[in-house]
């Protein structure tokens, strides 16, 4: 009985401190959870001010510029923004740079990561010492002689001076060797075996195997082109060129008339955002999985 007794008491003892760590891990959990809630909300709060916003009458956004329920629902904003500025244009004329530049970085970028990965040649370390050392140079650095280039090249205030100096990107380049490193030599070996040369290993082979990183490549080119504004500063200045950036940037310094224009501003921002925001959420699934093409050995 005794025995049974100081085995209960242990068994209780025991059950005692599982209830406590199972009470103290829940209480984490809840902690963790409500921490990021809060983050959470931090983050998203500007963008439910923003949206919510461009539905006010100036006036309201003036005298209560956080609100999140419109008081007078307006689609003033909107209204003004297609039909009484150019804002259509700079949407066309960023939807035509975005989509050119695109689909170049991701021609230009796999092929120079290919060549970088798999291709020897002379002076191949060298190139990719020029590359990483590309990355790491702030773009504002580069924006006067990116203007003196193109000055010099007579594509200044032009499409070609638009697009053209975007066409390829370190950051895409140094993404795609990474990938192209980890398919197996022996795929590239068993095709030219097989009489494939080079182009038609690079499209027929390895470009297939690596959609994952096409995606990638496609969705962080697609941002970046579409959200770039130092470069469209410096390479133009008529207005039938400005591009989506260019123009809310000159709406945010009150280039519609007068006053706050808070709906206004918020409503052209709101719209800026949505094609990238559709994109990634669209293949955010396929930009996690940077690997999932290769091949193991």
């Amino acid at each position: 009985m005794k025995t049974s007794g100081s085995f209960g008491r242990h068994m209780d003892r025991v059950r005692g401190r599982a209830a406590r760590r199972r009470s103290r891990l829940r209480a984490g959990r809840a902690v963790l959870y409500l921490v990021l809630v809060v983050l959470a909300l931090a983050y998203v709060f500007p963008f439910l001010i923003n949206v919510a916003t461009s539905f006010k009458t100036e006036s309201e956004a003036t005298s209560d510029p956080l609100g999140l329920v419109p008081r007078t629902f307006s689609t003033a904003a909107y209204v003004k923004l297609f039909g009484a500025s150019d804002f259509p244009l700079w949407m066309r004329n960023s939807l035509i740079v975005t989509l050119v530049v695109t689909a170049g970085r991701v021609l230009f970028d796999s092929m120079a990561g290919y060549a970088l990965a798999r291709i020897p040649f002379k002076g191949r370390g060298i190139v990719y010492a020029l590359l990483v050392a590309i990355m790491s140079v702030p773009g504002v650095v580069l924006l006067i002689p990116k203007f003196l280039v193109i000055n010099q090249l007579s594509m200044y205030d032009s499409w070609s001076g638009l697009i053209v100096p975007l066409l390829c990107d370190a950051a895409g380049v140094f993404i795609m060797k990474g990938f192209f490193e980890s398919i197996p030599a022996s795929v590239e070996e068993q095709a030219r075996v097989d009489g494939a040369g080079t182009w038609r290993i690079f499209f027929s082979i390895v470009l297939p195997m690596s959609v994952p990183s096409l995606v990638t490549i496609t969705i962080l080119s697609f941002q970046g082109s579409w959200n770039e504004l130092s470069h469209f500063i410096v390479a133009s200045r008529s207005s039938g060129l400005v591009t989506l950036t260019k123009g809310v940037a000159q709406l945010s310094a009150g280039s519609l008339g007068q006053g706050n224009q808070y709906p206004l501003k918020l409503g052209a921002a709101l719209i800026m955002t949505v094609p990238v925001a559709v994109l990634f959420f669209v293949f955010q699934r396929r930009i996690m999985d940077t690997t999932s093409g290769a091949v193991k050995e």
